[in-house]
């Protein structure tokens, strides 16, 4: 190559890095004009505010957790520097942030560069991808109010409800129906002779949100009291969180438009004895509505670990918020969820998470977060009408905690309407149900005694030894101390 040439390939290069720059400048910019808009129709507020996104907006691309030592003035000269925003700093867990990188780089590169930013950082990750799993056999049937209810002849007894599925929800009573083993259910009968439940006690179904609208839910949907002020974040702005957080779309509004949460939530705590649809395991309690997963089932986990965060906040402000129920997880290990999980603990919540849908022994293939080694986590796996292990349902002898009722399970959906489902998603929230009976009992019950006391009062079955820690099934009666 000739000295002319030299020369021509250095001007080349030179422009390239010039408009590189200018590119990146004017995108900064834009940014910051986007903030100063922001700022401007909210003057009340110094600090720029992530704005509300769609489903097709971008996630934030990694999660970094920086030392002790590092302050959040300096965290946010360093994503500056390399052409990244703070989109969201995770108060609960100390020097926690998730990163927006500005300038469309791979998630793993973006992390892979603040790791190696060596002595300054914790970890970092990629803001991994979630989606909901449906089991082998997910919907059965929809049923809706109008038409084609159960015979309810058989509902007789002081606890009985009058709710016409009632006869269809064999995990509170497995009388034989449809073929299934008589008593192959949590016993939720003689757990109603001493509790059915308290609305001082709140469980969020963190999810795809939940229908605040259906006739079954309604009258037990957790409302802001007038004592707790508004949610407010300092990144992402305040929120009329009246029945919880939207977290996927940074609104205050858990609608939910999937139908799985509201599924979970129905199981949980739908109105019990009231002549509609089902009875929950509680027919008393509270429902936080937690949306973290869109229409399609999709979500993140900065979006779940930003969910947990604002559950941890109301619990700080006066929420009594004792239980999360968490029916989705993945096989991603992620620090920074697990972190969150482990805050959540600390003030006091119960996780409750299903062991996944892969028929996979989690021992050795981890599904998470139900496999995260922390105090508050319950795992649990699914049953179905016969005591048998479902045949979709992970295990684990060592990581799985306890089997509760997860095939063919009768529950609240969209519209008003009720569906069967089948999956660990729906063996979930019937522990979630019973820790919060436990709870209207036992007030003052510890994260660790509450956890103790659902996994000690187990039926024992042949059928789970070897593939559950404690080989039992849920017992309600048994846990409440019937």
């Amino acid at each position: 190559m000739n000295r002319q040439n030299i020369w021509l390939h250095l001007a080349i290069a030179a422009s390239l890095i010039v408009i590189a720059a200018v590119v990146g400048q004017i995108r900064r910019w834009e940014f910051q004009q986007t903030e100063n808009l922001a700022t401007t129709a909210k003057p009340e507020s110094t600090k720029a505010c992530a704005m509300s996104r769609s489903r097709s907006e971008r996630e934030p691309e990694v999660l970094v957790r920086f030392k002790p030592n590092v302050s959040l003035s300096e965290i946010k000269k360093i994503a500056d520097r390399k052409n990244d925003l703070v989109e969201d700093e995770i108060e609960s867990v100390k020097n926690l942030v998730a990163i927006d990188d500005l300038s469309n780089r791979a998630p793993e590169a973006v992390a892979e560069e603040y790791r190696q930013l060596g002595e300054m950082v914790e970890y970092a990750e990629p803001n991994f991808e979630i989606k909901l799993v449906p089991a082998e056999i997910e919907i059965e049937r929809v049923l809706t109010q109008n038409g084609g209810k159960p015979d309810v002849s058989s509902n007789e007894g002081k606890n009985l409800p009058n709710d016409p599925y009632f006869v269809a929800q064999w995990a509170l009573r497995n009388n034989g129906q449809n073929n299934g083993k008589e008593k192959a259910d949590i016993d939720a009968i003689n757990a109603w002779t001493k509790t059915k439940g308290s609305r001082k006690v709140v469980v969020a179904v963190l999810d795809s949100g939940v229908d605040y609208t259906h006739q079954d839910l309604i009258e037990n949907i957790w409302q802001r009291p007038d004592s707790v002020p508004a949610y407010k974040d300092d990144e992402l702005g305040a929120f009329d969180d009246k029945h919880g957080f939207n977290s996927a779309e940074n609104i205050g509004d858990p609608m939910d438009d999937n139908g799985h949460g509201t599924h979970c939530a129905g199981v949980v705590g739908a109105v019990g004895d009231n002549n509609e649809g089902i009875a929950g395991i509680n027919w008393n309690v509270e429902i936080m509505g937690l949306k973290f997963l869109g229409k399609g089932g999709f979500g993140s986990t900065k979006n779940a670990i930003e969910a947990i965060n604002y559950a941890i906040d109301r619990k700080r402000a006066g929420v009594n918020v004792r239980v999360i129920s968490a029916s989705w997880g993945s096989t991603q290990n992620s620090r920074a969820l697990e972190d969150a999980i482990r805050k959540a603990g600390e003030e006091g919540i119960l996780f409750v998470a299903a062991a996944g849908n892969s028929s996979a022994n989690t021992d050795k293939f981890p599904h998470y977060p139900s496999s995260y080694k922390l105090p508050n986590v319950v795992s649990v796996a699914a049953l179905d009408r016969f005591d048998a292990l479902a045949s979709f349902s992970n295990y684990g002898a060592k990581s799985v905690h306890i089997a509760a009722p997860g095939k063919e399970i009768m529950s609240t959906w969209l519209k008003g309407n009720y569906r069967e489902a089948s999956g660990t998603s729906m063996a979930t929230p019937q522990v979630s149900g019973v820790a919060a009976l436990v709870l209207a009992v036992k007030p003052n019950l510890s994260v660790e005694d509450l956890r103790e006391r659902l996994l000690k009062s187990v039926d024992k079955l042949d059928a789970l030894d070897g593939k559950i820690e404690n080989a039992g099934r849920l017992n309600a009666a048994k846990a409440v101390g019937e």
